[in-house]
């Protein structure tokens, strides 16, 4: 559909529909964080479900509320009316404050995710990262400083790992000795260890991460069955792993020091039968879809970094004594790389 405008030039309505939609994106995606800073979706599951009582609730004014309900439930984001009362979508309810919903991710986001993105224009002129402009330190500096950034950290990527249920899919772990390198939490080694009952772990990740880790795989597995160190993947890893896993760690790395991290785990491998496993997005320059490129450029913004394409990383692998065996497919456009020792 055209329009004629007073110049006699035609704007092609859908287009500009489109477009318009592109630009406000950042501001429902403030909105739906500020709905989660105010705990809406819990106090309306406690039965707050007007501006009023919802208001109340949070200090905030009505008006403030009532248009911001508007706008969310316009969204999808909640149901109902003013009249009737607002109610939580499924959308709403993964937002809620409580084990494995995506808050953390939404307030991280929202807070100093959104702030990074302020600087894309500098971020993508310099290849540097918008966060590191925006905060004065590097991502993991500023996380290891700050426990409460730390723990949304640790909480986002935890709602961000959906696929991690699905790994024991793809390989077998029976009776392994599996060192998750860079492991955060231990929920990737909870899932592996959780469906094999013969398999056993070792987690490595930073000091700071350490104690999140321990009480997670302490409430999960227990501590009998998994070893967690702390220290530096780019200094070593733990020695005689069957299975070595690299989730989601890379992309912030260059390449010279992401092949050192795979020359670590090939000099830590039990045998000619080890493996090491990948879980990272991947790019293609053809025909990709939107989120792997959004992340991609996500991660430029937060820590510099970049999602690989597979040559890529194939190459980095030959570099490290490594061979490309196997690819599978994840959800959450998740790919598995799987590599050997070259004989």
């Amino acid at each position: 559909m055209t329009s004629e405008t007073n110049n006699g030039m035609r704007v092609d309505l859908q287009a500009s529909q489109k477009a318009i939609e592109m630009i406000t994106g950042g501001w429902r995606a403030q909105a739906v964080y500020t709905a989660c800073k105010l705990g809406l979706p819990d106090h309306i599951e406690k039965g707050r479900t007007t501006s009023v009582e919802l208001a109340a609730a949070t200090g905030a004014k009505e008006e403030g509320v009532h248009r911001l309900m508007r706008l969310l439930v316009a969204m999808g984001v909640f149901d109902g009316s003013e009249d009737s009362g607002y109610g939580n979508t499924p959308v709403s309810s993964v937002l809620l404050d409580r084990p494995g919903s995506m808050r953390d991710m939404c307030l991280l986001y929202g807070e100093e995710f959104y702030t990074a993105w302020g600087h894309a224009p500098e971020a993508i002129s310099t290849v540097s990262a918008g966060f590191e402009v925006a905060y004065g330190k590097p991502l993991y500096e500023y996380l290891s400083q700050d426990e409460d950034a730390s723990l949304r950290f640790q909480r986002a990527m935890k709602a961000g790992n959906l696929f991690f249920d699905y790994v024991p899919e793809i390989f077998d772990f029976s009776g392994k000795s599996v060192v998750d390198v860079g492991g955060g939490n231990g929920q990737l080694l909870a899932s592996v260890l959780g469906a094999t009952p013969d398999a056993r772990g070792t987690l490595l990740d930073r000091e700071h991460v350490v104690p999140a880790a321990r009480e997670n795989l302490a409430a999960t597995i227990g501590l009998d069955r998994v070893e967690i160190v702390g220290g530096s993947m780019f200094d070593a890893v733990p020695q005689g792993g069957d299975v070595y896993t690299l989730c989601r760690v890379l992309a912030g790395w260059e390449d010279d020091d992401v092949v050192g991290v795979f020359e670590n785990c090939r000099r830590g491998m039990a045998d000619a039968s080890s493996r090491l496993l990948i879980l990272e997005r991947v790019v293609v320059d053809d025909g990709s879809t939107v989120l792997p490129a959004l992340w991609d450029l996500h991660l430029l913004m937060t820590n510099g970094g970049r999602h690989r394409t597979v040559e890529r990383f194939r190459g980095m692998l030959d570099r490290a004594g490594l061979d490309l065996v196997e690819i599978a497919e994840l959800p959450a456009e998740t790919t598995a790389l799987i590599a050997a020792p070259r004989a």
